[in-house]
């Protein structure tokens, strides 16, 4: 027996031979490949209809959700403690009789939080729990904490709070007049509006009312906090920001960033209602999961989800527009007062970009816009979809509509006289230039594709004959900008893993909310490595691998997200292109990715092939990616600069029936035009679009928000709020794709698809309004949003204001 055989080879010697054995295999591998037959390649993941990543474990109900994460032996549960007064002084909580309710543990105050009393929010002005005052129905006091989730919530409600009631602001108005405000107000002035609307041919006064809206996400709001060693804590919590839930929960227990990991695997539909407000329920629960050393889930019930989180803004108008005899606008002053509810939250950001959108496709040359940000006593009203988009663009539609009225013009005439031009015409109220203008080509295809102009004659002829059902159409566009307003949050993280066997691992910072992100990020990466988009698994998104990724918001979630885990991708590929030319003799440039194929002039190798002769070859196969928007520059004094990377445009052409005797209506026909550039996903895009609209459709004819007298949201169910539903879907629901590229350098050059869609439902409400004029030749239209059979009939001056 030889001696190497009778003495134990050491670490290093082992080391050593591996190494020897892997180089064998790269110098076998180093030959350049006989011309072979290549297989079938495979189809490009990007551009095309692929399915959901997770729509068979949804659909099989394998799909998991925080609720569905099983929970440790020691799991408790929590329930708020909810106020019952708008406002008031808080003296005291007698907490004694849920405390003595089978299963109960204990309840937790502010007195029980470890750090700061109030949240981690940028405004800084709302309190974790109420301490000496509540400020709306439904505030949160405290928790009680039980054994099980219905022991937690019937406890709460024994819980009797002293509260001495004080004055409550209930409405912009009474807001206005007492100069109530979260933050001061803002005004945004180019040329001389007082001086144009002197001298303007026509002038018009008008007031306009747009109710919120409540989110209804599938998944209510929940958080799962579970203690870890020494003072480290893990939260599961259905939310769009992860990372500012990591940084309110150390903020709320007085601990570092780093002591704290949040994981979101996916959320049931966000919409805004889970940007920051989801961070209240995951400081909640971990600070219930801190005082009783125990895994916390708090996941609030329906009710209390609409009593105690926020909803899309309420906006009130006035304005005053002049205008030529052709009905182009030389003149307008605008206020907007903005229904905020007691805390900032996100309300700034919010309003500010309502003021970049009140030009929505038109030109503004002499326009001073005031905006009015109210503290109320109701919940904090937060990010929706569109977050203040919505609101800028549907006063301006509505003053289009006006001025068409008042001239006896057509509406999309008029509308098209104000567009913004090419070369001309062509600079936004804050300064910014719109470069990559399509309105006028966009809106053209579109009234020739939906058959505009006869229809319109044919609803003349039915109105002339109808006395009881009346018809009304508009077409109205979209001109959105896509970025965060708030420069710094466009920028993102990925990492890309891949493995041995050729599959990859994809880790960002966004979140999935059934926008299908991962889908589309799995696309581009499966791209960039020439690989099938099977190949490719995109993980939970994780604090503890992406750090201080912006929310999952603004549109931009592909546009970012995507681009850093291509960027990521593009890095490892870079390294095995680098070795396949050290092989082959050639430059890196020369080596294609493709088809589950590495090619170079010498040749092609399977793509599982080169990792794992790039794995013996002791070459990093992961790397991150790293992107920020450029472009963009803004001065938040101001109101001034370059906010947007690029605008999304659209069109949206909507007919509807309107019974003059009941106020209902029904929405007969919508004919859509997007412009989404290259298509990441087409099937997806088209599901967002359609989902958007009728979103937006929603939001101006059904979904009422009430509160009555005392300050109670009375509208806190399905049975009360209502949201589209199957039937309210129109039978002629057409969508087509505007074939154009983003001509920014976007990824894929594809456009962002998730906000701008919800605004083309602005035409369903213009064509309600053409409908009541219908109704009343020569009477000015005051319509109210929602379109309410009730408003309806009040704008058909069948029931007093």
């Amino acid at each position: 027996m030889s001696l190497d055989k009778d003495i134990p080879l050491s670490r290093d010697e082992v080391a050593d031979r591996e190494v020897t054995a892997a180089n064998a295999h790269a110098d076998q591998m180093a030959d350049p490949p006989p011309a072979a037959v290549s297989p079938p390649p495979l189809p490009q993941a990007a551009g095309a209809s692929r399915f959901h990543e997770s729509a068979r474990a949804q659909v099989q109900g394998a799909a998991t959700y925080v609720d569905d994460i099983p929970e440790l032996k020691g799991t408790l549960h929590a329930a708020p403690i909810l106020s019952t007064i708008a406002h008031g002084r808080l003296l005291g909580v007698d907490t004694a009789a849920a405390l003595a309710m089978p299963g109960v543990r204990g309840v937790v105050l502010a007195g029980d939080i470890p750090g700061d009393p109030l949240l981690g929010s940028f405004a800084h002005d709302e309190p974790v729990f109420a301490q000496d005052r509540v400020e709306h129905i439904g505030q949160v006091i405290g928790l009680v904490v039980a054994d099980t989730v219905m022991q937690a919530r019937r406890a709460a409600r024994q819980v009797k709070c002293r509260i001495e009631a004080l004055p409550a602001i209930l409405d912009v108005h009474d807001a206005l007049q007492a100069q109530s405000f979260v933050l001061p107000p803002v005004f945004v002035r180019r040329g001389a509006a007082d001086a144009a609307l002197a001298t303007a041919a026509h002038r018009l006064h008008g007031t306009l009312n747009v109710g919120g809206q409540e989110h209804f996400y599938l998944e209510g709001q929940i958080a799962y906090v579970l203690p870890q060693e020494q003072n480290q804590w893990l939260v599961y919590s259905s939310t769009q920001h992860p990372g500012e839930i990591q940084h309110w929960v150390a903020h709320a227990l007085g601990i570092a960033s780093h002591a704290v990991r949040v994981e979101c695997r996916r959320l049931g539909g966000g919409f805004g209602g889970k940007e920051t407000q989801s961070g209240q329920m995951a400081v909640w629960a971990a600070i219930a999961a801190r005082k009783f050393k125990k895994p916390v889930k708090l996941r609030l019930d329906r009710d209390d989800d609409f009593l105690v989180t926020g909803k899309r803004h309420p906006f009130a108008y006035d304005y005053t527009v002049g205008f030529e005899d052709s009905g182009r606008i030389t003149g307008l002053k605008l206020a907007m007062a903005v229904n905020c509810g007691f805390s900032a939250d996100l309300s700034g950001p919010v309003a500010d970009r309502a003021v970049f959108h009140a030009d929505n496709a038109y030109f503004l040359e002499d326009v001073e816009i005031a905006s009015y940000r109210c503290k109320t006593n109701t919940q904090s009203h937060t990010a929706f979809r569109g977050f203040g988009g919505p609101q800028g663009m549907v006063v301006i539609e509505a003053i289009m509509g006006d001025i068409a009225r008042q001239l006896g013009l057509e509406p999309l005439a008029v509308r098209r006289r104000n567009l913004y031009g090419i070369g001309e015409r062509d600079v936004t109220h804050y300064q910014m230039r719109v470069e990559d203008n399509i309105l006028a080509p966009l809106l053209l295809k579109l009234e020739q594709t939906s058959l505009y102009a006869k229809r319109q004659e044919a609803i003349s002829a039915w109105n002339s004959a109808s006395p009881v059902i009346k018809r009304g159409m508009a077409l109205t566009p979209v001109k959105f900008g896509i970025s965060f307003t708030a420069t710094l949050f466009n920028q993102a993280g990925a990492l890309v893993h891949v493995y041995t066997d050729g599959s990859c691992q994809v880790n960002h910072g966004g979140t999935e909310m059934g926008q299908g992100l991962n889908t589309k990020v799995c696309q581009i990466v499966a791209d960039e490595l020439g690989i099938a988009f099977e190949q490719v698994l995109a993980t939970a998104s994780d604090t503890s691998k992406v750090p201080n990724a912006s929310a999952t918001a603004a549109s931009a979630g592909t546009d970012l997200n995507a681009r850093a885990a291509q960027y990521a991708a593009r890095n490892v590929r870079d390294r095995l292109a680098q070795l396949v030319a050290g092989l082959d003799g050639c430059g890196a440039k020369a080596v294609r990715f493709q088809g589950g194929q590495v090619s170079s002039p010498a040749g092609s190798r399977p793509f599982t092939e080169v990792v794992k002769l790039a794995y013996a070859n002791r070459i990093q196969l992961w790397s991150d990616g790293f992107y920020r928007t450029p472009k963009i520059h803004y001065d938040k004094a101001t109101l001034t600069g370059r906010p947007f990377y690029y605008f999304s445009y659209g069109a949206a052409c909507t007919e509807v029936a309107l019974d003059t005797l009941t106020g209902e209506s029904r929405v007969l026909k919508v004919d859509i035009l997007q412009d989404v550039g290259n298509s990441i996903n087409p099937a997806i895009d088209i599901g967002q679009i359609e989902g958007g609209f009728v979103q937006g459709m929603g939001w101006l004819t059904t979904e009422q928000l009430v509160w009555n007298a005392q300050g109670l949201l009375t509208t806190h169910a399905p049975s009360t709020y209502k949201i589209p539903t199957t039937g309210d879907i129109p039978a002629h629901f057409k969508v087509d794709f505007w074939p154009e590229p983003n001509r920014e350098d976007n990824v894929f050059g594809s456009k962002a698809v998730g906000e701008p869609p919800l605004m083309l439902a602005i035409s369903v409400f213009e064509a309600l309004r053409a409908a009541v004029a219908a109704a009343r030749p020569g009477k000015r239209v005051q319509l109210d949003a929602p379109a309410t059979a009730e408003n309806v009939l009040r704008a058909l001056g069948c029931l007093n204001a």
